[in-house]
């Protein structure tokens, strides 16, 4: 193997909190009832516009107009990317997991859902020592994972294979995402969805650690 891709938020870095602030502090900017902030678990890794959409109630989502809601989006993207940095943290032991892969050689990259400009500053505030290939979140014109048109995009750029590459995520939106660029799955059990999720969508290795993924070369 010669590379490891990895998703972002509860993959990399633990940003549950700081999403879930940012989106109610929207929600109750517009008189919408707030979720607890475990609820946003399930609504995260889909992009900014679906997460949205997920924390709307449901009545609310049906009479808005789409330039409203659009509006509404573009809003709680932007409390977020003011407010990302204040409770979001890399998971324990990951910096050394990736200084370690890097040491040996391995190619490393993210591949985000998150907005493309958010996902490469957090990346370059949280990761600076690490020597990323590539970064990249969701951009106009490219569909959002699991569709394979961003890896593979990515691959083309590092000049790799899918098969020679993991794709290291908490969701089953990460392991089709795998499945369906080709690459090798790897299910983390830290992240916001758990190991259960990651095993019943086919991840081709499950680690409960950071420190286990040198040890997957």
């Amino acid at each position: 193997m010669k590379a490891f891709i990895f998703d972002l938020d509860g993959t990399l870095l633990d940003t549950l909190e700081d999403i879930g602030r940012a989106c109610n502090a929207v929600l109750a900017s517009h008189g919408h009832p707030a979720h607890p902030l475990a609820a946003y678990r399930r609504m995260v890794g889909n992009g900014f516009g679906r997460l949205v959409r997920s924390a709307l109630p449901p009545a609310a989502l049906r009479d808005l107009a789409p330039e409203a809601l659009d509006a509404l989006v573009d809003e709680a993207r932007l409390w977020y990317g003011q407010h990302m940095r204040e409770r979001t943290r890399p998971y324990d032991g990951m910096p050394e997991a990736l200084a370690e892969l890097a040491r040996r050689g391995l190619t490393l990259a993210v591949l985000s859902n998150k907005p493309d400009d958010l996902t490469r500053t957090l990346v370059s505030h949280y990761f600076p020592q690490i020597p990323f290939a590539d970064v990249r979140g969701g951009r106009s014109g490219t569909p959002l994972k699991p569709d394979p048109a961003a890896p593979r995009a990515m691959l083309a750029k590092l000049g790799l294979e899918a098969g020679q590459c993991f794709y290291v995520g908490d969701s089953d939106v990460d392991m089709l995402t795998a499945r369906n660029a080709g690459m090798v799955s790897v299910g983390v059990a830290w992240g916001f969805r758990g190991l259960e999720e990651v095993r019943a969508a086919g991840a081709r290795h499950l680690v409960t650690t950071p420190a286990q993924l040198p040890e997957l070369i």
